[in-house]
């Protein structure tokens, strides 16, 4: 069983509150990929484009002259890497990336420590090669066979489908010298998401992996993309560089009082005793649900300029009534008010002009009661500032939840699950998810009779239905999600131009039944109307079919399904058809009549006529990602 820390949030309401996001204000820097200016000179294989297009099955690739993609096209011969012009330390690097068919690439943090690239779609067992993976070092010293070592496979294979875009984001740490260069710590990435999926947390290499473009470690080095061992595409790079000194909290002393009800109260209350503390929590005797206090201490900043601070009150839920205020915190840097958590939410942001050294941080904060599904008492303080990256100060160890993750598993047939499911900003109720063998999941809203969403790996995690008291019922996809526009799948129309519904009156989930493997067969009816659905893991995993049969009272009804609605819709040269900007494909089993079209809000549909035979008719779609 998985050992983590589970941080729960028991929330009665889900709702979003814009006054207290917690998005960075310090933009990243971009290259604007409109030509090779931001690179170092290098071979013929790297161009700027437009546009790229990459078979499925490894047939002809295909470009579009423009701008915004760099895209790598191995020649015959004198295929080299590309090297930034700008070279870094610590980093925070976001990119998307496109592989085609069994390609090999790698990103080099510094030119030295790489990030694979891979074609890795639908791999059972990802290692170091595949993508997300940390490669490993080599030293032939180390004696044969043993020559290679450190490293490190993705924690979970996130690939999509050779051809569609994919999305890398990297925190990574530079080692660290001393004035004579001796190094006093490793190089190390702090985290790695593919796909927003974590793949990697707190790796260090102890020195460059194998391949690295230079042999030594050094303070700062170029991002370095590899050119020579395959074709990829990559836009959107963006980054935040990050000197090595950092923001430090220290002399921190604790001033904790009795009976505080409100913020205004700590100018004129008398103190019941004072304790140094080195980590920001609440150490002097109090109950957990009745304290007070101010926290004390020296701020060091490396440099001048705007710094940011976010302060999380965790006993304080962000759904409090105003008359129901069970705590409140105030920040003061040099006595000026910088961060104000009112009580109504337990989050708050605020800046500050600060020259570099040394100043006084003043933390007032109280709690009066506590609210059953915001049981932590935590207090994080976290800053940033351009050059500096974004840090939780001072923050007490925790253990391991001893209940570490509650999951759900497929073995020798589909496994279900049903509970409740965030879909996009709505919390769905009535949801059921489903895992394929082959690693294909997929969740349905059995209410309305619409796909949620669809995934690949692990099935789902369920510690939020069973730990505590259970109360969100959530369950959780173990994956990188596609999620779909959340309508109802079938729908009939007077004509393939009317607009398609939000919700169908009348329509009602009748019950399922159980194929052999497990896989449900669903049933549902509406006005006129009696249809079902059922889904099959193709491919070893890397399809998922579905296919819709309806039976009409009235056989001059015509039935269609929305089978997808994203951004942009486009149909490949292979007869596919990539959905939202290439983040996954379709493909049809027969001679069926798709059409893209306009819907109201500006995005695009892919509908489809069901062929009835009589009062009858199939139709089956499959989605690749």
């Amino acid at each position: 069983m998985n050992k983590k820390i589970f941080l729960i949030c028991y929330c009665l309401f889900f709702k979003a509150i814009a006054s207290i996001a917690q998005e960075s204000p310090i933009p990243f820097e971009v290259l604007p990929l409109q030509n090779l200016s931001e690179f170092q000179p290098t071979g013929s294989n790297w161009r700027i484009v437009e546009s790229v297009y990459y078979d499925l099955e490894g047939g002809k690739s295909k470009d579009k002259n423009g701008t915004g993609v760099l895209l790598n096209t191995p020649q015959k011969e004198d295929n080299q890497e590309i090297r930034t012009s700008f070279e870094h330390g610590d980093i925070e690097l976001s990119l998307d990336f496109m592989m085609p068919k069994g390609s090999n690439s790698g990103l080099y943090l510094q030119g030295r420590y790489e990030v694979q690239l891979f074609d890795s779609w639908a791999v059972q067992n990802p290692t170091f090669t595949d993508a997300g993976a940390i490669y490993q070092r080599w030293d032939e010293n180390r004696g044969s066979g043993r020559e290679g070592f450190e490293g490190h496979p993705p924690l979970v294979n996130v690939s999509r489908a050779p051809g569609l875009w994919q999305s890398l984001r990297i925190v990574f740490k530079a080692p660290r010298f001393d004035s004579q260069g001796k190094k006093l710590s490793n190089a190390k990435f702090a985290s790695v998401y593919q796909n927003g999926v974590l793949v990697q947390k707190n790796i260090e290499v102890t020195g460059p992996t194998q391949g690295a473009f230079f042999a030594d470690e050094q303070a700062l080095g170029p991002l370095i993309i590899q050119g020579d061992h395959g074709g990829v595409a990559i836009r959107n790079i963006s980054y935040k560089a990050y000197g090595a000194e950092e923001v430090t909290l220290e002399d921190m002393e604790l001033t904790y009082f009795d009976g505080i009800k409100t913020i205004n109260e700590f100018e004129t209350a008398t103190p019941k005793g004072k304790m140094p503390i080195d980590v920001l929590a609440h150490l002097a005797p109090a109950t957990r649900n009745e304290f007070s206090g101010t926290v004390e201490g020296t701020l060091t900043v490396p440099s001048a300029g705007e710094y940011f601070f976010y302060l999380n009150l965790a006993w304080v839920p962000d759904d409090t009534p105003p008359g129901v205020i069970n705590g409140a915190g105030k920040l003061f840097i040099n006595d000026e008010e910088v961060v104000y958590v009112d009580g109504v939410t337990g989050k708050a942001n605020g800046s500050i002009q600060l020259p570099a050294g040394e100043h006084q941080v003043k933390l007032n904060y109280f709690k009066t009661f506590g609210h059953w599904y915001a049981p932590s008492n935590d207090i994080t303080l976290t800053v940033e500032g351009k050059g500096v990256a974004k840090t939780a100060l001072n923050v007490p160890l925790r253990a391991a939840d001893p209940v570490g993750q509650i999951a759900v598993k497929v073995s020798d047939r589909a496994a279900m699950q049903r509970g409740f499911l965030m879909h996009q900003v709505e919390k769905r109720t009535h949801t059921m998810a489903v895992g394929e063998l082959g690693g294909v999941n997929y969740a349905i809203d059995l209410s309305r009779g619409e796909l949620l969403n669809v995934w690949r790996g692990d099935f789902v995690e369920t510690t939020p239905m069973w730990y505590g008291r259970g109360e969100t019922q959530l369950m959780l996809p173990l994956g990188n999600v596609i999620e779909f526009a959340g309508k109802p799948s079938v729908a009939p129309l007077a004509s393939k131009d009317a607009v398609w519904p939000e919700e169908i009156d009348g329509f009602s989930y009748e019950g399922y039944e159980l194929k052999s493997n497990g896989s449900p067969i669903i049933t549902y009816t509406m006005p006129g109307v009696r249809l079902s659905e059922t889904f099959d893991s193709k491919d070893s995993g890397k399809k998922l079919a579905r296919t819709v049969k309806v039976v009409n009272e009235n056989e001059s009804q015509q039935a269609y399904v929305l089978v997808a609605q994203g951004a942009s819709i486009e149909k490949l040269p292979n007869d596919l058809y990539a959905i939202d900007d290439h983040s996954y494909y379709i493909s049809f089993e027969g001679r069926e009549s798709p059409t893209i079209r306009n819907a109201p809000d500006g995005s695009s549909e892919l509908i489809v006529p069901i062929k009835m035979i009589g009062n009858s008719g199939v139709m089956t779609y499959s989605i690749i990602w």
